[in-house]
């Protein structure tokens, strides 16, 4: 029988909240088994770039990834931020260690290319883009590997790369060596059917439900890439996907999507 993995991607409005971020990582480090995480960068990127009198600039809620927005970027996530959380996963007992995608070549990104908008140094994650072979030994080591969103073209070149897709495509890649669990943590409990009302998460969606309840507009915006996302892993073999709120990770109530009935 394969090990079980469970993959965590939590968002940026964890990562701004200092009390928040150590709840989750406190339940976090009382995962059984083999695990990793992926984080976001939460609005302190933003805010140095204001300081320093650049202007963040956002399309359909991407970030343009300029020159000096990258080197912002990078180092907020792959410096401040990822070395954070790995110091309190430490002090949690959890042997973590942490990465951007050039360190040990873990993943090798491509360009996004520019078509209606120019998205700057924004990386694509291809097929064959992550070093299972890494990630599989630093995992067998006893190791929890912590990954921002900053990956590398492999020429040089560092990219901005949306952690959802990193922790979708990480889960997918490591599917044929593990029984892998990727879990999307945020502040709702759930998908909801009614976003302003927090107790009606739909407790189970199938790929087609996910179809009528994006064409009803129940799931939209935001949501709608971090499902495309989902639903593509569970095709790739990705045994389960869980969205669920970062502080109660140990409680019943969460959306699990399957793809089918």
């Amino acid at each position: 029988m394969r090990e079980g993995l469970k993959i965590f991607k939590i968002g940026g409005g964890i990562i701004d909240d200092a009390a928040e971020l150590s709840q989750f990582l406190t339940q976090f480090a009382q995962v059984p088994g083999h695990k990793m995480l992926v984080h976001g960068g939460g609005k302190g990127a933003s805010q140095m770039l204001a300081d320093l009198g650049i202007e963040p600039k956002m399309v359909q809620g991407r970030r343009i990834t300029d020159a000096p927005t990258l080197d912002i970027v990078t180092m907020f996530y792959a410096g401040k931020t990822n070395k954070q959380v790995v110091a309190l996963l430490q002090a949690s007992g959890v042997h973590a260690l942490g990465l951007s995608g050039a360190d040990g070549n873990a993943i090798r990104a491509v360009k996004r290319p520019v078509q209606d908008i120019d998205y700057g140094f924004v990386g694509n994650l291809p097929e064959g883009s992550i070093n299972a072979q890494l990630l599989e030994l630093l995992l067998q080591a006893g190791i929890t590997p912590v990954f921002c969103a900053i990956t590398h073209d492999g020429r040089g070149q560092l990219l901005n790369t949306n952690a959802d897709t990193i922790a979708a495509t990480l889960a997918r890649a490591l599917a044929g060596q593990y029984e892998v669990e990727l879990h999307f943590c945020f502040e709702k409990d759930g998908v909801l059917r009614d976003i302003n009302d927090d107790t009606s998460v739909i407790p189970q969606i199938t790929a087609q439900q996910y179809q009528h309840l994006k064409a009803e507009g129940i799931i939209a915006a935001g949501m709608v890439p971090k499902l495309d996302n989902a639903f593509a892993a569970l095709e790739a073999g990705v045994e389960r996907v869980v969205i669920e709120n970062a502080l109660k990770i140990n409680e019943p109530v969460k959306t699990v999507l399957c793809r089918s009935n």
